[in-house]
């Protein structure tokens, strides 16, 4: 996590406007939303779970690269001042016993159901995305106006206490001459997964159908373009369902909280 107390006189209004359009009932996937501004995933879980998260998290830094954590029973984030992560997202799940319970557009409710919540702000590959946009490299979702697909791989993560599970990939195909400048560019964000895990052959990761994502919508890929796939912020979303989290809130994937910092702030 960076020092954001030099960051606030940045004008944050499309990330505000963005927020105040979801939580006024506005539902869409957040890429290429409020372009320049970070993009996290979410995922609260009870006190009594927190800690096991963190130390998932600390141990897969590539999938879970922690931007921020909320003080327990607290909705809100020193990413984005004002903000109340229960409204200020367009889409969110709640998990009960590991199992997709519900999506809602206003998660008030079920934050009102453990006074102990713990919120984890994640990293999320949409950050770099502006600036791949910049290099001339199409992000075919946003071309597409689709979600990202995201799939769930055979590599498993580091278990922590009680959670484990695989790792979630997202996936942008890219010509074979700039797959190399697309990772260069995303490598320069590691705080908001870095560069790619795998490049093509996705059976190798075990993923056998990329029309068929586990998250997210199939996208077109042309010829002589190349899978190249990315850790992702729903892999915390895989170790619920491994887990059987007894009760938990996330972000639907493609649906992001848009904070106030600039992406530039997480360029190493």
């Amino acid at each position: 996590m960076i020092a954001l107390d030099h960051l606030r006189h940045v004008d944050a209004t499309p990330a505000r406007l963005a927020r105040e359009s979801y939580r006024a009932g506005e539902i869409a996937p957040t890429s290429g939303v409020a372009p320049g501004f970070t993009q996290a995933n979410m995922i609260v879980l009870p006190r009594d779970w927190a800690f096991d998260f963190l130390l998932y998290a600390q141990r897969n830094p590539k999938a879970c690269p922690v931007l921020d954590v909320s003080d327990p029973g607290s909705h809100a984030t020193h990413l984005a001042p004002g903000a109340d992560l229960r409204r200020d997202l367009p889409l969110y799940r709640i998990w009960r016993d590991g199992k997709l319970a519900e999506e809602t557009p206003d998660a008030t409710k079920a934050w009102a159901e453990h006074p102990d919540l713990v919120s984890f702000l994640i990293g999320c590959s949409f950050t770099f995305e502006t600036p791949m946009l910049d290099a001339g490299i199409e992000i075919r979702h946003i071309t597409d106006k689709s979600n990202v697909p995201m799939y769930l791989t055979n590599r498993p993560c580091r278990p922590a206490g009680r959670l484990h599970g695989n790792m979630v990939v997202s996936m942008r195909p890219i010509p074979a001459s700039r797959v190399a400048d697309a990772a260069t560019i995303s490598g320069r964000f590691p705080a908001v997964h870095g560069a790619p895990v795998h490049v093509g052959a996705p059976e190798e990761i075990g993923i056998h159908d990329l029309g068929k994502p586990e998250f997210g919508d199939p996208v077109r890929i042309e010829p002589g373009e190349i899978p190249v796939f990315w850790a992702c912020g729903v892999t915390p979303q895989a170790a619920v369902m491994a887990s059987g989290v007894p009760f938990a809130i996330t972000h639907a994937p493609g649906h992001m909280f848009i904070t106030d910092i600039p992406d530039t702030a997480y360029h190493a």
